[in-house]
């Protein structure tokens, strides 16, 4: 009688196993997520550095207006004609708006010079007035490098520019 009695028990060590497989299957998901938590810690260190070079492009905009508009003649030969441009100048950074107000005269004599420069036929075209805007921010920077002072000018912007 011992036999059938034996042989009717219920298999009790399959219910461990699979409870057994069920907690080492959470366990390793667990230290692979605590793994890489500890590995973006360690990484975000390091990264710190990388993270606040675009926390500075995310400052707000600085327009800076170079009053009084520019008025010049252009050097058209075949007529007298005449610029006039409101120009403002757009940077992020502080001191570079502090070094822009303190070279604005140097500033405005070779935007000055560069507006002179032109015809009213170079002007006519959309793309010949982003190139002079393009020329003005090199000549903006230009002077600010030349006085070694900060020059992270972003753009020149016209905000008005008539040529009669």
């Amino acid at each position: 009688m011992s036999k059938p009695a034996a042989q009717a028990a219920p298999p009790a060590p399959r219910s461990n196993n699979l409870a057994l497989w069920i907690l080492i299957a959470l366990l390793a998901i667990g230290l692979a997520g605590a793994g890489a938590w500890w590995f973006m810690q360690g990484r975000g260190g390091e990264s710190a550095g990388a993270q606040k070079e675009p926390a500075a492009a995310s400052q707000p905009a600085r327009y800076y207006a170079l009053e009084p508009a520019f008025v010049v003649n252009l050097a058209d030969t075949t007529a007298v004609r005449y610029l006039q441009a409101d120009v403002q100048v757009m940077t992020r950074d502080e001191a570079t708006g502090a070094a822009l107000e303190l070279h604005t005269p140097a500033i405005r004599n070779r935007l000055l010079l560069l507006f002179g420069q032109q015809t009213a036929a170079q002007l006519a075209q959309r793309s010949a007035k982003e190139r002079l805007q393009q020329q003005a921010l090199a000549e903006v920077r230009g002077v600010l490098k030349a006085e070694h002072a900060p020059d992270k000018v972003e753009a020149v912007f016209f905000t008005s520019l008539v040529t009669q």
